[in-house]
């Protein structure tokens, strides 16, 4: 009879200094790793996708100065699925939240493809959204448990090259299909994805349960989801909170008061729940694992911030085509993948810290140069090396936080862990995403006359990743 493979999942133990572990596509981890890529290039290929074809999308649905929130608003529902992930992934292990997460995903972007309206384009992504939490979540757990520590680096790693055959290809397929046939085509071709990825969770179901040494009593059910309640409502007040300010924060109303009022009472309401769900001492910014959690605030909304504003800029600034501006992106996640195959090598694993500054350097570099091509008016050529020095900063510290947060952590609370780390990536991107975006709205004059706001909004961005440069120095306890 054949020897039964251990449940990957069912244990983290560290193996001893005389055995060396078999890799991420050992017969251990095989599968699990597989179902993990597919996942994240999926997940790839939709971002880079969306992002190459929203200016034929604003301009299709006229919303130009509304850009902002086709990715706000998403960010804002992955906040609220991060943490009920994190709830569910403690109490029934990742399979529940990967699973209902693909379907989401697919369906909210079904719905985009067929949006007729600017809001009906906005509540089909915050379903996506809603579907991107669970997964992000949900993959993070699956890791903790799958991976021995010391293998955990180099699949972090492994996850991050994985976006660069979508992140390459899926601004070309993007462009061709806004320019030949249709963007809403840039959201449907991603469904098949989902589709499949979907069924290979479900046909390796028993990998991604719950261990059976987990207490499933009545009473110890009961029990979860009255302490998963109050995380939950936090989560719900975090996404409200968030979208307020990403609304009101790009609307001019008729009453100006209005406008700072409820931006104020938005940002507010998301920052005092938030603080409940993130680690003690994240906004003094303590030693450790908060050091961390603030890292990973800054350095996802000085990226996204600026990113999401490159095609536009690219396309109604230069007059470039869809796939010139796709292809803007490409570079940075070429470059991203550099950085996390370089923070992945063992010779780093006693300088993290050191890797978070050194990535917040330079990714505040890259975007000082790209804040320089439309205000000294410097040849397009830049734009993609700028880029490219982004992404290798950005990879070089996304990766490490990753890892950080898990060593820096019990093996009992990676699920909660996770979603603080989600929230934290998902909460940047919003807020990074909500100032650029409400700077476009009350700047923006017209296609050709933005040189100078997009100088603005990126220097604003590298001023977010100086800030991540303190945070990085802070993170060894």
């Amino acid at each position: 009879m054949p020897r039964r493979q251990p449940d990957p999942l069912a244990t983290t133990a560290t193996p001893t200094a005389t055995a060396r572990p078999e890799g991420p596509m050992g017969p251990t981890y095989r599968l699990v790793t597989i179902v993990l890529l597919a996942e994240v290039t999926m997940i790839a290929f939709e971002t880079m996708a969306v992002s190459t074809a929203m200016p034929a999308v604003a301009q299709d649905l006229d919303a130009v100065r509304n850009y902002g929130l086709v990715f706000a608003f998403m960010l804002s529902a992955q906040l609220f699925a991060s943490v009920v992930a994190g709830a569910w992934c403690e109490a029934r292990g990742p399979l529940a939240p990967m699973s209902t997460g693909l379907a989401l995903f697919g369906l909210g972007s079904v719905l985009a493809g067929a949006a007729t309206t600017f809001p009906l384009l906005l509540a089909a992504r915050v379903v996506a959204g809603l579907g991107g939490g669970l997964m992000v979540v949900s993959l993070y757990v699956a890791i903790g448990r799958a991976y021995p520590e010391v293998l955990r680096a180099k699949v972090f790693g492994w996850i991050s090259t994985a976006w660069v055959l979508p992140s390459v290809v899926g601004p070309v397929i993007a462009a061709w299909l806004t320019e030949t046939l249709s963007w809403r085509w840039v959201f449907w071709c991603v469904v098949p994805g989902a589709l499949v990825c979907l069924a290979l969770v479900l046909q390796r179901r028993a990998q991604f349960t719950t261990p059976r040494t987990v207490d499933r009593s009545a009473d110890s059910v009961r029990r979860g989801r009255v302490a998963a309640r109050k995380p939950v409502l936090l989560g719900l007040g975090v996404a409200l909170g968030a979208g307020i300010f990403q609304w009101a924060s790009q609307e001019l109303w008729p009453f100006a008061w209005l406008t700072w009022v409820a931006t104020v009472l938005g940002l507010g309401v998301a920052l005092a729940c938030a603080r409940n769900l993130l680690p003690p001492g994240t906004f003094r910014m303590r030693r450790g694992l908060p050091s961390v959690m603030v890292s990973r605030f800054l350095f996802p909304g000085a990226w996204n911030g600026a990113l999401a504003f490159v095609p536009l800029m690219v396309v109604q600034e230069r007059g470039a085509s869809a796939t010139v501006a796709g292809l803007m992106l490409c570079v940075g996640s070429i470059g991203w993948s550099v950085g996390a195959v370089l923070q992945g090598h063992e010779s780093f694993a006693p300088h993290r810290d050191r890797l978070l500054s050194t990535g917040a350097a330079t990714l505040a570099a890259g975007l000082l140069l790209l804040a320089a091509v439309p205000l000294w008016d410097l040849p397009e050529l830049v734009i993609p090396v700028a880029v490219a020095v982004m992404g290798l900063g950005i990879g070089l510290a996304m990766s490490v936080m990753s890892v950080l947060s898990l060593d820096l952590s019990p093996a009992k609370e990676h699920g909660r862990v996770s979603a603080a780390l989600q929230l934290s990536d998902a909460f940047g991107a919003a807020v990074g995403i909500a100032i650029t975006g409400a700077l476009f709205a009350a700047l923006h004059r017209g296609a050709g006359q933005d040189g100078a706001v997009y100088a603005g909004i990126w220097a604003g961005c590298a001023l977010l990743a100086a800030l991540a440069v303190v945070s990085g120095r802070r993170v060894r306890v």
